[in-house]
């Protein structure tokens, strides 16, 4: 029997899925900053980490600077780092980054997880200080990572192929259109050369239109809306619908689930690059309070 995580037996979930998949679960916390790790899992690295955050912290506490208050949004998007008073985002960290997370036991009130960072692909151990959720929060991001396991699964892994072979076409399909105009430069040149060759007094050759291909067709280009044929009487046709930007779908059907919001097929031209690690970040798994969330159908489903 495939299985999705592994967690205590004597821990059980913080919130209904639906909290978490329709909306965020909110804590507000002191954030005293992240740290460079070496590896994206251990107690050890954290407790590197915790310890140098609270040192910078202890001596910008005797420069007067108090440990600023963050806002934690949890959800299966991410968990996202707020600024308490403005709102502003200061951190979004994607789900399937996030590799370790642990409260400690030798001080209640602390919690961290290691998030590998998307620009840098440096590991960031971040480090939080709550008076009494500590255990909690640690739980409810565990929550939010299994969830967001079984959606991607559901909208993205099943149809990883298939996503991929779209892809591949589309790219193939450029190709062709490269290959196209190329081919109509050449015609263009060969009838050039064969009005010089037999001069003023030959026959006209009626050159290619540029907007056609060799074979007097027009180019298809996948980017470009179809255009509606005219009418026999020769008026025109009414213009096709315009299709509605709220209603975004992906081209399966399902609601969008980052990181493939699309529109109508409209898939960003790295897509194999974002499906290959998402899989691979939840492949890793995350590992909570020392316990894996063993995530090994990812091989024999993608």
């Amino acid at each position: 029997m495939n299985r999705a995580f592994n967690r205590k037996k004597d821990k059980t979930w913080m919130h209904s899925p639906e909290a978490l998949t329709k909306h965020f679960i909110p804590y507000n916390v002191k954030f005293l900053g992240n740290a460079e790790v070496e590896q994206p899992k251990g107690t050890e690295s954290a407790k590197d980490a915790v310890r140098k955050l609270k040192f910078a912290r202890h001596i910008k506490k005797s420069e007067g600077q108090k440990t600023p208050k963050v806002e934690l949004q949890i959800s299966i998007y991410g968990v996202k780092i707020l600024d308490s008073k403005t709102k502003e985002i200061l951190h979004n960290c994607q789900l399937h980054r996030i590799s370790f997370c642990a409260d400690d036991k030798t001080d209640k009130k602390i919690f961290t997880f290691i998030c590998k960072d998307a620009e840098s692909n440096k590991h960031l151990c971040y480090v939080f200080d709550s008076e009494k959720c500590a255990e909690e929060i640690t739980l409810t991001i565990g929550q939010a990572f299994d969830l967001a396991y079984k959606k991607f699964l559901e909208t993205g892994g099943k149809d990883v192929e298939t996503r991929k072979q779209i892809a591949s076409l589309q790219k193939r399909i450029q190709e062709l259109e490269t290959e196209n105009i190329q081919l109509k430069k050449k015609v263009q040149e060969l009838e050039i050369k064969v009005n010089v060759t037999q001069g003023p007094s030959s026959p006209v050759m009626v050159p290619q239109s540029p907007s056609t291909d060799l074979f007097d067709m027009v180019p298809f280009s996948p980017a470009s809306p179809l255009l509606p044929m005219p009418s026999s009487n020769g008026t025109e046709p009414p213009p096709l619908p315009v299709r509605s930007s709220e209603t975004k779908r992906d081209i399966f059907g399902a609601e969008p689930f980052d990181p493939f919001i699309s529109a109508g097929g409209d898939f960003p031209p790295d897509i194999q690059s974002k499906l290959d690690e998402m899989q691979e970040g939840f492949k890793m798994g995350l590992t909570l309070e020392g316990t894996v969330f063993s995530l090994d159908p990812l091989d024999s489903r993608c």
